[in-house]
Protein backbone atom coordinates (compact mmCIF):
# COMPACT_ATOMS: atom_id res chain seq x y z
CA UNK A 1 0.00 0.00 0.00
CA UNK A 2 1.58 3.35 -0.81
CA UNK A 3 -0.38 5.80 1.68
CA UNK A 4 -1.76 4.62 4.50
CA UNK A 5 -4.98 5.06 5.98
CA UNK A 6 -5.56 7.46 8.86
CA UNK A 7 -6.72 5.57 11.86
CA UNK A 8 -8.15 7.81 14.76
CA UNK A 9 -9.13 5.67 18.48
CA UNK A 10 -11.98 6.75 20.21
CA UNK A 11 -11.39 6.45 24.26
CA UNK A 12 -7.58 6.25 23.16
CA UNK A 13 -6.30 6.42 27.37
CA UNK A 14 -7.82 3.14 28.54
CA UNK A 15 -6.16 -0.11 28.40
CA UNK A 16 -8.53 -1.50 25.30
CA UNK A 17 -7.41 2.19 23.50
CA UNK A 18 -3.87 1.56 24.49
CA UNK A 19 -3.63 -1.69 23.13
CA UNK A 20 -4.66 -0.77 19.72
CA UNK A 21 -1.70 1.91 20.01
CA UNK A 22 0.49 -0.81 21.02
CA UNK A 23 -1.35 -3.29 17.96
CA UNK A 24 -0.72 -0.77 15.33
CA UNK A 25 3.04 0.38 16.23
CA UNK A 26 4.49 -0.12 12.64
CA UNK A 27 1.22 -1.36 10.86
CA UNK A 28 1.63 -1.60 7.54
CA UNK A 29 -1.74 -0.63 6.42
CA UNK A 30 -2.63 1.58 8.85
CA UNK A 31 -1.26 4.85 10.79
CA UNK A 32 -2.55 6.50 13.92
CA UNK A 33 -3.15 9.97 13.82
CA UNK A 34 -5.49 11.21 15.52
CA UNK A 35 -6.60 10.35 19.52
CA UNK A 36 -9.83 11.29 21.17
CA UNK A 37 -10.78 10.78 24.82
CA UNK A 38 -13.06 12.61 27.68
CA UNK A 39 -12.92 16.51 27.83
CA UNK A 40 -10.64 15.74 30.96
CA UNK A 41 -7.86 14.90 28.88
CA UNK A 42 -8.39 16.90 25.99
CA UNK A 43 -5.97 19.50 25.10
CA UNK A 44 -2.91 17.52 26.73
CA UNK A 45 -0.69 15.34 25.26
CA UNK A 46 -1.18 11.55 25.09
CA UNK A 47 2.02 11.49 27.36
CA UNK A 48 0.56 13.49 30.05
CA UNK A 49 -2.95 12.51 29.50
CA UNK A 50 -1.58 8.79 30.31
CA UNK A 51 0.78 9.42 32.71
CA UNK A 52 1.91 6.97 34.79
CA UNK A 53 -1.47 4.82 33.69
CA UNK A 54 0.33 2.92 30.47
CA UNK A 55 -0.47 -0.24 31.04
CA UNK A 56 0.94 -2.58 28.26
CA UNK A 57 4.57 -4.23 28.67
CA UNK A 58 5.58 -2.39 25.68
CA UNK A 59 6.95 1.42 25.86
CA UNK A 60 4.75 3.79 24.34
CA UNK A 61 5.09 4.50 21.30
CA UNK A 62 7.19 7.35 20.23
CA UNK A 63 4.95 8.62 17.20
CA UNK A 64 2.15 8.94 19.85
CA UNK A 65 3.51 10.70 22.90
CA UNK A 66 3.18 13.86 21.83
CA UNK A 67 -0.22 13.85 19.42
CA UNK A 68 -2.70 16.42 21.65
CA UNK A 69 -5.64 14.53 22.61
CA UNK A 70 -8.83 15.46 21.05
CA UNK A 71 -12.10 15.98 23.11
CA UNK A 72 -13.67 12.50 21.76
CA UNK A 73 -17.59 14.23 22.18
CA UNK A 74 -16.17 17.33 18.97
CA UNK A 75 -17.13 14.60 16.05
CA UNK A 76 -16.80 16.27 13.35
CA UNK A 77 -13.40 17.74 14.41
CA UNK A 78 -11.71 13.99 14.96
CA UNK A 79 -13.61 12.68 12.01
CA UNK A 80 -12.28 15.81 9.47
CA UNK A 81 -9.07 14.45 10.59
CA UNK A 82 -9.26 10.13 9.66
CA UNK A 83 -10.63 7.64 7.37
CA UNK A 84 -11.86 5.34 10.16
CA UNK A 85 -11.78 4.93 13.92
CA UNK A 86 -11.81 2.48 16.20
CA UNK A 87 -13.92 2.68 19.18
CA UNK A 88 -13.11 2.07 22.73
CA UNK A 89 -15.16 4.58 24.73
CA UNK A 90 -16.05 4.11 27.98
CA UNK A 91 -18.95 5.40 28.50
CA UNK A 92 -22.96 4.35 28.99
CA UNK A 93 -24.54 2.08 26.33
CA UNK A 94 -26.93 4.40 25.32
CA UNK A 95 -23.87 7.13 25.06
CA UNK A 96 -21.97 4.81 22.90
CA UNK A 97 -24.69 3.81 20.45
CA UNK A 98 -25.11 7.49 20.11
CA UNK A 99 -21.81 8.36 19.52
CA UNK A 100 -20.67 5.97 17.41
CA UNK A 101 -23.56 6.17 14.72
CA UNK A 102 -22.78 10.09 14.99
CA UNK A 103 -19.41 9.43 13.93
CA UNK A 104 -20.59 7.00 11.31
CA UNK A 105 -22.51 10.03 10.07
CA UNK A 106 -20.00 12.15 9.11
CA UNK A 107 -18.95 9.16 6.55
CA UNK A 108 -16.27 8.01 8.96
CA UNK A 109 -16.59 4.07 9.41
CA UNK A 110 -16.54 3.08 13.37
CA UNK A 111 -14.95 -0.65 13.98
CA UNK A 112 -15.89 -0.83 17.70
CA UNK A 113 -14.93 -3.25 20.96
CA UNK A 114 -17.81 -1.94 22.67
CA UNK A 115 -21.26 -3.82 22.89
CA UNK A 116 -23.59 -0.96 23.02
CA UNK A 117 -24.08 -2.48 19.09
CA UNK A 118 -23.30 -5.59 19.21
CA UNK A 119 -27.55 -6.38 19.09
CA UNK A 120 -28.30 -3.62 16.42
CA UNK A 121 -30.03 -5.77 13.97
CA UNK A 122 -28.18 -4.26 11.06
CA UNK A 123 -24.69 -3.52 12.75
CA UNK A 124 -22.17 -6.50 12.15
CA UNK A 125 -20.43 -8.48 15.42
CA UNK A 126 -17.98 -10.32 13.28
CA UNK A 127 -15.20 -12.82 13.75
CA UNK A 128 -13.14 -12.80 10.46
CA UNK A 129 -13.13 -16.28 10.72
CA UNK A 130 -16.36 -17.34 11.32
CA UNK A 131 -18.60 -14.76 9.62
CA UNK A 132 -17.63 -12.26 7.55
CA UNK A 133 -20.44 -12.67 5.04
CA UNK A 134 -22.17 -10.82 8.01
CA UNK A 135 -20.54 -7.38 7.06
CA UNK A 136 -22.80 -7.55 4.11
CA UNK A 137 -25.60 -6.16 6.15
CA UNK A 138 -23.79 -2.72 6.65
CA UNK A 139 -25.76 -1.67 2.55
CA UNK A 140 -28.55 -1.65 4.86
CA UNK A 141 -27.29 -0.16 7.81
CA UNK A 142 -25.91 3.05 5.48
CA UNK A 143 -29.63 3.41 4.29
CA UNK A 144 -30.64 3.70 7.64
CA UNK A 145 -28.22 5.86 8.53
CA UNK A 146 -28.14 8.04 5.38
CA UNK A 147 -24.55 7.55 4.37
CA UNK A 148 -22.40 6.57 1.39
CA UNK A 149 -19.33 5.21 3.55
CA UNK A 150 -19.75 5.50 6.96
CA UNK A 151 -21.00 2.72 9.25
CA UNK A 152 -20.62 0.90 12.52
CA UNK A 153 -19.28 -2.70 12.90
CA UNK A 154 -18.66 -4.68 15.99
CA UNK A 155 -16.44 -7.69 17.41
CA UNK A 156 -17.77 -10.11 20.15
CA UNK A 157 -17.54 -10.25 23.49
CA UNK A 158 -13.46 -11.70 24.73
CA UNK A 159 -15.11 -14.90 26.80
CA UNK A 160 -16.47 -16.04 23.70
CA UNK A 161 -12.83 -16.35 21.66
CA UNK A 162 -11.64 -19.59 23.67
CA UNK A 163 -14.95 -21.47 22.32
CA UNK A 164 -16.86 -20.15 19.64
CA UNK A 165 -14.30 -20.90 16.91
CA UNK A 166 -13.71 -24.37 17.80
CA UNK A 167 -16.96 -25.05 17.78
CA UNK A 168 -16.87 -23.25 14.62
CA UNK A 169 -14.52 -26.43 13.29
CA UNK A 170 -17.34 -28.43 14.83
CA UNK A 171 -20.33 -27.33 12.69
CA UNK A 172 -20.18 -30.29 10.35
CA UNK A 173 -20.87 -32.53 13.89
CA UNK A 174 -23.95 -31.00 14.79
CA UNK A 175 -23.30 -29.62 18.32
CA UNK A 176 -26.15 -29.01 20.32
CA UNK A 177 -25.87 -28.77 23.67
CA UNK A 178 -22.86 -26.86 25.24
CA UNK A 179 -21.63 -26.21 29.03
CA UNK A 180 -19.13 -23.44 29.36
CA UNK A 181 -16.96 -22.00 32.61
CA UNK A 182 -15.11 -19.20 31.52
CA UNK A 183 -11.48 -18.32 33.93
CA UNK A 184 -11.27 -14.29 33.40
CA UNK A 185 -8.11 -12.23 33.73
CA UNK A 186 -8.14 -9.08 35.40
CA UNK A 187 -7.61 -7.06 32.50
CA UNK A 188 -10.74 -7.83 31.24
CA UNK A 189 -11.74 -5.34 33.43
CA UNK A 190 -9.66 -2.66 32.35
CA UNK A 191 -7.30 -3.54 35.35
CA UNK A 192 -4.36 -4.64 36.70
CA UNK A 193 -3.07 -5.88 39.50
CA UNK A 194 -1.93 -2.40 41.25
CA UNK A 195 -5.65 -1.07 40.14
CA UNK A 196 -7.15 -4.05 41.70
CA UNK A 197 -5.10 -5.52 44.79
CA UNK A 198 -7.89 -7.60 46.17
CA UNK A 199 -7.86 -9.92 42.93
CA UNK A 200 -4.21 -11.08 44.35
CA UNK A 201 -4.91 -14.67 45.53
CA UNK A 202 -8.66 -14.00 45.19
CA UNK A 203 -11.36 -15.54 42.59
CA UNK A 204 -14.78 -13.73 42.42
CA UNK A 205 -17.56 -15.94 40.85
CA UNK A 206 -19.60 -12.91 38.85
CA UNK A 207 -18.95 -10.55 36.34
CA UNK A 208 -21.64 -8.82 35.20
CA UNK A 209 -23.79 -9.57 32.01
CA UNK A 210 -20.93 -11.89 31.31
CA UNK A 211 -23.15 -14.88 31.27
CA UNK A 212 -25.44 -13.61 28.85
CA UNK A 213 -23.09 -12.26 26.34
CA UNK A 214 -21.42 -15.55 26.40
CA UNK A 215 -24.41 -17.87 26.09
CA UNK A 216 -25.78 -15.66 23.11
CA UNK A 217 -22.91 -13.74 20.88
CA UNK A 218 -21.95 -17.05 19.74
CA UNK A 219 -25.51 -17.55 18.22
CA UNK A 220 -25.51 -14.32 16.22
CA UNK A 221 -22.26 -15.01 14.77
CA UNK A 222 -24.03 -17.90 13.49
CA UNK A 223 -26.79 -16.29 12.23
CA UNK A 224 -27.72 -15.42 8.91
CA UNK A 225 -29.10 -12.55 6.95
CA UNK A 226 -32.48 -11.41 6.30
CA UNK A 227 -34.39 -8.74 5.07
CA UNK A 228 -31.19 -6.19 6.18
CA UNK A 229 -30.50 -7.49 9.55
CA UNK A 230 -29.09 -10.31 11.30
CA UNK A 231 -31.04 -13.33 12.40
CA UNK A 232 -29.23 -15.61 15.26
CA UNK A 233 -28.93 -18.84 15.37
CA UNK A 234 -31.33 -21.21 17.06
CA UNK A 235 -28.58 -23.58 18.40
CA UNK A 236 -26.12 -25.25 19.86
CA UNK A 237 -27.90 -24.20 23.53
CA UNK A 238 -25.33 -22.71 25.48
CA UNK A 239 -24.89 -22.14 29.63
CA UNK A 240 -22.27 -20.59 30.82
CA UNK A 241 -20.34 -19.58 34.26
CA UNK A 242 -18.14 -16.77 34.59
CA UNK A 243 -15.53 -16.40 37.09
CA UNK A 244 -13.05 -13.74 37.44
CA UNK A 245 -9.35 -15.26 38.47
CA UNK A 246 -6.06 -13.51 39.86
CA UNK A 247 -4.71 -13.67 35.78
CA UNK A 248 -3.29 -10.63 34.50
CA UNK A 249 -4.53 -11.71 30.65
CA UNK A 250 -6.05 -14.60 29.21
CA UNK A 251 -9.39 -16.19 29.29
CA UNK A 252 -9.10 -19.94 29.36
CA UNK A 253 -12.80 -22.01 29.57
CA UNK A 254 -13.98 -25.79 30.11
CA UNK A 255 -16.28 -26.79 27.90
CA UNK A 256 -18.26 -29.73 27.79
CA UNK A 257 -19.99 -30.73 24.46
CA UNK A 258 -22.80 -32.96 22.71
CA UNK A 259 -23.37 -33.83 19.31
CA UNK A 260 -25.87 -34.59 17.21
CA UNK A 261 -23.64 -37.20 15.21
CA UNK A 262 -20.55 -39.01 16.70
CA UNK A 263 -17.10 -37.99 15.71
CA UNK A 264 -14.11 -39.25 16.55
CA UNK A 265 -11.52 -37.63 18.49
CA UNK A 266 -9.36 -37.61 15.87
CA UNK A 267 -11.68 -35.86 13.26
CA UNK A 268 -12.20 -33.15 16.36
CA UNK A 269 -8.53 -32.90 16.23
CA UNK A 270 -7.77 -32.52 12.35
CA UNK A 271 -10.73 -29.68 12.18
CA UNK A 272 -9.55 -27.66 14.88
CA UNK A 273 -5.34 -27.76 13.63
CA UNK A 274 -6.98 -27.39 10.04
CA UNK A 275 -9.49 -24.25 10.55
CA UNK A 276 -8.56 -21.29 8.79
CA UNK A 277 -11.34 -18.39 6.79
CA UNK A 278 -10.86 -14.64 5.13
CA UNK A 279 -8.03 -13.59 7.17
CA UNK A 280 -5.58 -16.60 6.78
CA UNK A 281 -6.75 -17.27 2.75
CA UNK A 282 -5.84 -13.33 2.17
CA UNK A 283 -2.77 -13.20 4.53
CA UNK A 284 -4.16 -10.41 6.80
CA UNK A 285 -1.29 -8.16 8.59
CA UNK A 286 -2.57 -9.57 11.81
CA UNK A 287 -4.12 -12.96 11.21
CA UNK A 288 -2.61 -15.87 12.34
CA UNK A 289 -0.83 -18.20 10.28
CA UNK A 290 -2.76 -21.00 12.25
CA UNK A 291 -5.61 -19.78 14.09
CA UNK A 292 -6.65 -22.70 16.91
CA UNK A 293 -3.65 -24.94 17.71
CA UNK A 294 -4.13 -28.01 19.48
CA UNK A 295 -1.82 -29.30 22.46
CA UNK A 296 -1.47 -32.80 23.54
CA UNK A 297 0.32 -32.58 26.91
CA UNK A 298 -2.27 -32.72 29.48
CA UNK A 299 -1.36 -29.93 31.40
CA UNK A 300 -1.58 -27.35 28.51
CA UNK A 301 -3.00 -25.23 27.74
CA UNK A 302 -1.56 -22.73 30.22
CA UNK A 303 -1.58 -18.98 30.73
CA UNK A 304 2.21 -18.56 31.40
CA UNK A 305 3.26 -20.84 28.22
CA UNK A 306 0.16 -20.66 25.77
CA UNK A 307 -1.43 -16.86 25.91
CA UNK A 308 0.19 -15.10 23.40
CA UNK A 309 0.11 -18.39 20.51
CA UNK A 310 0.28 -16.33 17.23
CA UNK A 311 1.21 -12.86 18.85
CA UNK A 312 -1.91 -13.54 20.75
CA UNK A 313 -4.47 -13.74 17.78
CA UNK A 314 -4.69 -17.65 17.89
CA UNK A 315 -6.53 -20.30 20.28
CA UNK A 316 -5.12 -23.13 22.46
CA UNK A 317 -6.85 -25.98 22.82
CA UNK A 318 -5.85 -29.04 25.09
CA UNK A 319 -7.51 -31.83 26.78
CA UNK A 320 -9.95 -33.12 24.26
CA UNK A 321 -11.37 -36.33 25.38
CA UNK A 322 -14.56 -38.16 25.80
CA UNK A 323 -16.89 -37.26 28.94
CA UNK A 324 -19.13 -39.67 30.66
CA UNK A 325 -22.16 -37.15 30.72
CA UNK A 326 -21.48 -35.18 27.88
CA UNK A 327 -19.77 -36.45 24.26
CA UNK A 328 -16.44 -34.26 24.79
CA UNK A 329 -14.67 -31.89 26.67
CA UNK A 330 -12.03 -29.59 26.44
CA UNK A 331 -10.04 -26.47 27.90
CA UNK A 332 -9.78 -23.21 25.74
CA UNK A 333 -7.25 -20.22 25.83
CA UNK A 334 -6.86 -17.02 24.06
CA UNK A 335 -5.92 -13.48 25.02
CA UNK A 336 -8.59 -11.62 26.18
CA UNK A 337 -6.99 -8.01 25.47
CA UNK A 338 -5.54 -9.05 21.82
CA UNK A 339 -7.69 -11.20 20.18
CA UNK A 340 -10.44 -10.81 22.62
CA UNK A 341 -10.54 -7.05 21.85
CA UNK A 342 -8.21 -4.95 20.11
CA UNK A 343 -6.48 -7.07 17.54
CA UNK A 344 -10.04 -8.72 17.12
CA UNK A 345 -11.14 -5.30 16.09
CA UNK A 346 -7.89 -5.04 14.35
CA UNK A 347 -8.29 -7.78 11.93
CA UNK A 348 -11.90 -6.67 11.72
CA UNK A 349 -10.56 -3.59 10.26
CA UNK A 350 -8.21 -5.19 8.03
CA UNK A 351 -10.81 -7.66 6.48
CA UNK A 352 -13.43 -4.88 5.76
CA UNK A 353 -10.90 -2.76 3.92
CA UNK A 354 -9.68 -5.90 2.02
CA UNK A 355 -13.65 -5.89 1.25
CA UNK A 356 -13.82 -2.54 0.15
CA UNK A 357 -15.56 -1.18 2.81
CA UNK A 358 -12.63 0.76 4.16
CA UNK A 359 -10.82 3.38 2.30
CA UNK A 360 -9.38 6.87 1.98
CA UNK A 361 -11.81 9.33 2.11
Amino acid sequence: MREKLRVGILGATGMVGQRFISLLENHPWFEVTTLAASPRSAGKTYEEAVGARWKMDTPMPETVKKLVVKNVNEVEEVASEVDFVFSAVDMSKEEIKKIEEDYAKTETPVVSNNSAHRWTPDVPMVVPEINPEHFDVIESQKKRLGTRRGFVAVKPNCSIQSYAPVLTAWKEFEPYEVVATTYQAISGAGKNFTDWPEMVGNIIPFIGGEEEKSEQEPLRLWGHIENGEIVKAESPVITTQCIRVPVLNGHTAAVFVKFKKNPTKDQLIEKLINFKGIPQELSLPSAPKQMIQYLEDDNRPQVSMDVDYENGMGVSIGRLREDTVYDYKFVGLSHNTVRGAAGGAVLCAETLKAKGFIAKK
